[in-house]
């Protein structure tokens, strides 16, 4: 994984409303990455290609911008906590850098009004290691849940998965990163008795379900919130860069189905398109979320 930091072309910590749900985001880390790492066609002169990607979406040499955050959404009746980043102080073994890390992450949602122990739900779109990081944190020695009053949703075909023997490719020692991450981020919480595993279209509350979207792991889903007659989709890795609005067909080599995966973003994109429904990527930096518009034979974003 090749990556350099990037300035943040706007506020780490954004806000949305959608209805009585608000939507925060905390930023975990922004990087540039040449594109044809992680997506093989999308060499940089197809990038720049895409226009409305300035500048929010890629540098002026063509790099995309990947941002790594956490989003916090605030129902009436419920406090949740969406994917939660890398984690300080983990040994990620072949990634060096990505082992061991210290960041302000907790102290920054502490600072804005956030502790820990605030927390009713962590929501999990799936268990890759930049995800689900923060789960657990260190505490003398002891790799304990960081959200302590809170229950962890996981998708159980999700958990089944990366609990059990799994032939994933290990080409850069993504599947040795995983089982480490496994460990010392997922294991420690399902041992400490406060996972619950749900299957398909789970209701978390009345304005916030489980969408499986599936592809890209074996459980994969995004987080449908409904509220007020307002809808917003949070994506997970369902996809990782506005780009693929134009390629749908660009996908990760980490992919758990290559196939499935391209379906599944071809299929969430023709049913928000044209409808209010506010799209906010997990990855997708700078103004991270906007309204998916038909442009000819493909889609593009429109965001303020």
């Amino acid at each position: 994984m090749t990556a350099k930091e990037a300035d943040q072309p706007c506020a780490s910590h954004q806000r949305w409303q959608v209805g009585d749900v608000t939507i925060t985001k905390f930023v975990d880390c922004v990087e540039a990455h040449d594109l044809s790492h992680i997506f093989t066609d999308a060499t940089r002169d197809a990038v720049l290609a895409i226009d409305w990607l300035k500048p929010h979406f890629v540098t002026p040499e063509g790099l995309g911008l990947l941002s790594f955050h956490a989003l916090v959404v605030e129902t009436p009746d419920r406090r949740i906590i969406v994917d939660t980043c890398w984690g300080d102080g983990k040994d990620r073994g072949p990634w060096e850098v990505r082992s061991n890390l210290q960041t302000r992450f907790l102290q920054n949602l502490e600072d804005a009004g956030f502790a820990r122990e605030s927390f009713d739900t962590v929501l999990c779109t799936h268990l890759h290691v930049d995800h689900v990081g923060w789960n657990t944190m260190l505490v003398d020695g002891k790799w304990v849940p960081t959200f302590p009053k809170a229950r962890y949703l996981l998708d159980r075909t999700e958990f089944e998965f990366w609990r059990n023997p799994h032939d994933v490719p290990n080409g850069d020692g993504f599947a040795d990163v995983q089982d480490l991450c496994f460990l010392d981020s997922v294991k420690p919480v399902y041992d400490a008795g406060l996972i619950d595993l749900v299957e398909g279209t789970h209701s978390v509350c009345d304005e916030v379900s489980l969408l499986p979207t599936r592809g890209h792991s074996a459980g994969h889903v995004s987080i449908h919130i409904s509220s007020q007659g307002e809808e917003a989709v949070i994506t997970g890795d369902m996809t990782h860069h506005p780009c693929q609005l134009v390629h749908p067909e660009w996908g990760l080599k980490e992919d758990y189905d290559f196939d499935q995966a391209r379906r599944t973003r071809e299929k969430l994109f023709n049913d928000v398109a044209e409808r209010p429904v506010l799209v906010i990527g997990t990855h997708w930096a700078g103004v991270t979320a906007g309204y998916v518009r038909r442009d000819g034979e493909v889609y593009r974003l429109e965001y303020e």
